[in-house]
């Protein structure tokens, strides 16, 4: 293995988008997304968080009390952000089932109690040149956290996307342009 400071990634920049579920899914790293696709525009500073909750059972044999196996039981993928910006999208998103409606020359939110509203997602992270495009075809909002209204701090919407399998089986797929994807595979050209 080598000590290669140039396959070293840092999330730069990006953007979360979410569109209808079924909507033409992307097939690499670069082409252009199905215009159904909207941004949810800045997200702050932590950025977006990739994890996998990951539960697994240890199986004990009677002989020495020893592990023998294990059993994942569960394995749970989430996206989690906070987004700043406050605009239909967003509030869409953050209101499960509710829609932003013109109301004469302003706009209103009937907040109803939250429904089911699956989706599909992207994220682009990107480092320069290189990009990783994540698309999950079938993903939901599953938790929102605090709305904070005070001087100093953007109004800011906590949400946390779960990733469901989509009709072929897959949670999640990668892309990437970048050519330390393809180092070290075997078969690789």
């Amino acid at each position: 293995m080598a000590l290669e400071a140039a396959e070293v990634r840092v999330g730069i920049t990006g953007e979360l988008l979410s569109a209808p579920r079924g909507t033409a899914a992307p097939t690499n790293a670069s082409t252009p997304l199905d215009p159904l696709f909207l941004g949810h525009g800045y997200v702050n500073d932590d950025g977006v968080v990739e994890n996998w909750d990951d539960s697994v059972d240890n199986i004990v044999a009677w002989q020495n009390a020893t592990t023998v196996r294990a059993a994942r039981t569960e394995s749970t993928l989430t996206l989690a952000c906070t987004l700043i910006q406050t605009r239909g999208s967003n509030l869409e998103l953050f209101y499960p089932g509710s829609v932003v409606e013109e109301n004469g020359a302003e706009w209103k939110i009937d907040v109803k109690p939250a429904t089911s509203d699956p989706r599909a997602f992207v994220l682009n992270v990107l480092d320069g040149a290189d990009v990783i495009r994540m698309y999950v075809g079938n993903g939901e909002l599953t938790e929102r956290g605090e709305i904070p209204y005070q001087s100093g701090t953007a109004v800011s919407y906590p949400v946390t996307i779960t990733a469901f399998p989509d009709d072929d089986g897959n949670l999640m797929t990668k892309f990437s342009n970048s050519a330390a994807w393809a180092l070290d595979i075997v078969g690789a050209s």
